[in-house]
């Protein structure tokens, strides 16, 4: 049951990450000017004829955002009763849902555009913290092989690395550093397939699949990035105009989020397997093997 729960709220997650997308790429992040009442009405009274233009996609955002928050608070709840890490966990997911609900009001408050960056990169941080939640409650079983503490480094830096030009586009929405998201992509492009090719050949049931799909959403979130940059830096016809403008950078934030979930996977499970044995441990282990079976008779 905690499971499903997860995957509900990392869901919701995702929804509310793809309706933020469309409340910044549409300019109405200011479309309602008060917080947290909308227009002077209690947020869940607002009446829905007036939700038209900007004010539906701003509206809705905290709408979601409520949702996400309630099922966080419920997932810590259920997660307390289990006890260790994952009650730890728990509790750093609710704090940081209700961080990230008072850095969104305050982004309408204060219109800081320093806000809304730590603002949307609290919430792929938050929805990468749910990905890990869902792998450690659910049922699949533990890494078999051993993996080399190298690997575990590099999945670790990858997925630190996607994250880190999550927070560069970021930086590119609301502050046109484009030469840090440009270098930022150039390093996923060379760790990420390196990585994800070195798990795949360890054949673990859940990080063979994960692998495969960080390199399908990669060459994804390459075309959605190449057009998001020819929308928005040349002069380029693109079909659908104003359409094709507004979603191709919303679906590139989306694809980001999932690169990093299926990073944050890759990252849990090498860490969770065994690491080789020492080669002369292994050697003594082998020679031990051979006395306990003893000499073999002939004919035997």
């Amino acid at each position: 049951m905690t499971y499903r729960l997860t995957l509900v709220t990392a869901a919701a997650t995702l929804v509310l990450i793809l309706v933020g997308g469309l409340v910044t790429n549409t300019g109405a992040a200011l479309a309602v000017p008060d917080w947290p009442n909308t227009f002077g009405h209690n947020m869940f009274l607002f009446p829905w004829s007036r939700m038209v233009g900007g004010v539906l996609y701003e509206h809705s955002h905290r709408l979601v955002a409520v949702a996400v928050g309630l099922l966080t608070l419920g997932l810590a709840a259920a997660l307390w009763r289990r006890g260790g890490r994952l009650r730890a966990l728990g509790l750093v997911a609710a704090l940081a849902v209700v961080a990230q609900g008072v850095l969104g009001g305050l982004r309408v408050v204060l219109v800081q555009d320093t806000l809304a960056i730590v603002h949307g990169s609290l919430a792929q941080a938050f929805f990468g913290l749910l990905v890990a939640l869902a792998l450690l409650t659910s049922r699949a079983p533990a890494p078999g092989r051993a993996v080399e503490p190298a690997l575990r480094a590099l999945t670790g830096l990858a997925a630190a690395l996607v994250y880190a030009q999550i927070v560069f586009g970021a930086l590119l929405t609301h502050a046109g550093r484009l030469d840090l998201h440009l270098a930022g992509a150039l390093l996923v492009f060379v760790l990420v397939p390196i990585v994800a090719a070195r798990t795949r050949r360890g054949g673990d049931p859940v990080a063979a699949p994960a692998a495969r799909a960080l390199l399908v959403l990669l060459g994804v979130q390459l075309l959605l990035g190449v057009g998001s940059y020819l929308a928005r830096f040349s002069s380029i016809w693109i079909p659908g105009e104003q359409l094709t403008m507004l979603l191709l950078p919303v679906a590139h934030r989306v694809v980001g989020s999932l690169l990093l979930g299926a990073a944050v996977v890759l990252a849990l499970r090498t860490l969770a397997a065994p690491l080789p044995a020492p080669a002369p441990v292994a050697r003594e282990a082998a020679f031990a093997g051979r006395l306990t079976a003893g000499p073999r008779l002939e004919g035997s």
